[in-house]
């Protein structure tokens, strides 16, 4: 008489371990999403910082070639035309720094490379977040290198 009573108690119990396993199996894919997302946020992240350095070295000998320095940072970026550039020589923007006073040794120039929309891939992320993509900024400083002041 006591092993009926152990059958159904074991019946009940394959379905709790079916429950169980669901829930584990979407908190799993959920921390999967994030991981995989928070890998491509990080690499393009770096992307974008590593095109700013690469504007600042040329920058720093050619302060005055606006348009090549935004060119030099453009070619190794991945999506370079969903990107704001803003480059300044000693406060000023490229465009309108002087040569003779603003964009010449010693000064400072920075680069600052923004994307407003980095798009999140997983849709649980985006449904955390309340939106479908990050916005993602660096900026870096360096110092001209020439021509002199003037």
């Amino acid at each position: 008489m006591k092993i009926k009573p152990l059958l159904n108690l074991r019946r009940l119990e394959k379905g709790q371990s079916l429950v169980e396993l669901a829930f584990t199996v979407v908190l799993l894919m959920i921390m999967i999403a994030g991981i995989v997302d928070l890998g491509r946020i990080f690499f393009h992240y770096i992307t974008m910082r590593d095109s700013a350095m690469e504007g600042i070295a040329y920058g720093s000998i050619e302060p005055s070639h606006c348009a090549q320095i935004v060119e030099r940072i453009r070619s190794s970026l991945n999506d370079p035309y969903t990107m704001t550039i803003t480059i300044l020589m000693n406060g000023e923007s490229c465009s309108t720094a002087s040569v003779t006073s603003d964009a010449c040794t010693g000064n400072d120039i920075e680069i600052t490379v923004t994307d407003e929309a980095f798009p999140i891939t997983m849709p649980f992320l985006g449904t955390i977040l309340g939106r479908q993509s990050v916005s993602l900024e660096t900026t870096v400083h360096g110092t001209i290198l020439r021509p002199a002041c003037k």
